[in-house]
């Protein structure tokens, strides 16, 4: 699931700020920007972010912000030059000002140099505390998401189940209305005896086919399960399953209705089941 998490602090001075971002993914893919002086706890930060979140296309940033306490810093001015330059000739070749470019430089990654300044625990362990606390932001927007997800999944689902609700109403008009096309076709073709046994057997055969009973009763039981698999942790893979085994029951009752109004039925219960198939792509 998409989320954004931020958490910042400040440490002998210096504003330290983590954000993290994070897009749908089936497992847990990371890339991770850090000034320089962070870079030696990167495999700490990483596991941290894997114990919290699981999965996802996530990205990490570590930065520092001016806190008006520069004394361990220096500006790299070759790397600040390279932008300066960098920036002036996309300027001037798009024609757009080059008035506010220092202020754009300062700003960009790495350009304050701290090679001078060791990592001490205190720091290293400070970092990881907003790393932690930025993963946690996060899942708290994944858990906002999810209780939005739940309520639009519930509501196509209890939708689709009202609409079964309704079939019944016309399962029996639909019936009388073969029977009455049958013999009314009979009584068309002249100059033949008409077997009344047969006529009821052949009857009884085409109310058989056209029985939906067990697949309003496997739908139901499906659109409960998909219910019921919703409190299942990490269950976004067997929820797609599910859909697929609620599309076939849908569809066979569709193929049976033989009915105008059963037929408006099922194409809104598609409609709504196309809306589920598209949330759970949100869970995997």
């Amino acid at each position: 699931m998409t989320g954004y998490g931020k958490a910042s602090g400040s440490f002998q001075g210096k504003k330290i700020v983590v954000e993290i971002r994070s897009l749908n993914s089936k497992s847990l893919d990371l890339n991770m920007r850090a000034i320089p002086l962070y870079r030696e706890i990167e495999l700490e930060n990483r596991s941290i972010v894997a114990e919290l979140l699981d999965r996802g296309k996530v990205e990490l940033s570590i930065n520092l912000e001016n806190s008006g306490d520069t004394k361990n810093y220096a500006i790299n001015r070759d790397l600040a030059k390279a932008y300066y330059n960098d920036i002036k000739e996309t300027a001037e070749l798009l024609g757009e000002s080059t008035s506010d470019i220092l202020s754009l430089v300062l700003r960009m990654p790495e350009i304050y140099s701290n090679d001078k300044e060791a990592l001490s625990d205190e720091e290293s362990t400070f970092v990881q505390s907003l790393v932690r606390e930025a993963c946690n932001h996060l899942n708290e927007f994944r858990k906002q998401e999810g209780d939005q997800l739940r309520k639009d999944f519930e509501g196509n689902i209890g939708r689709i189940s009202e609409l079964l609700q309704d079939v019944p109403k016309y399962e029996t008009a639909r019936i009388e209305a073969v029977r009455e096309r049958m013999k009314t076709g009979l009584e068309k073709i002249t100059n033949i005896s008409i077997d009344l046994n047969r006529l009821e057997q052949e009857i009884i055969f085409y109310i058989e086919k056209m029985d939906v009973s067990e697949e309003k009763m496997r739908l139901s039981n499906h659109l409960n399960y998909f219910l019921e698999t919703m409190n299942i942790p990490l269950c976004g893979k067997k929820l797609g399953f599910i859909t697929q085994e609620i599309g076939r029951e849908i569809n066979t009752l569709g193929s049976k209705s033989y009915h105008v109004e059963m037929q408006k039925l099922v194409v809104e219960m598609k409609d709504h089941l196309e809306k589920i198939k598209e949330q759970v792509l949100n869970t995997l």
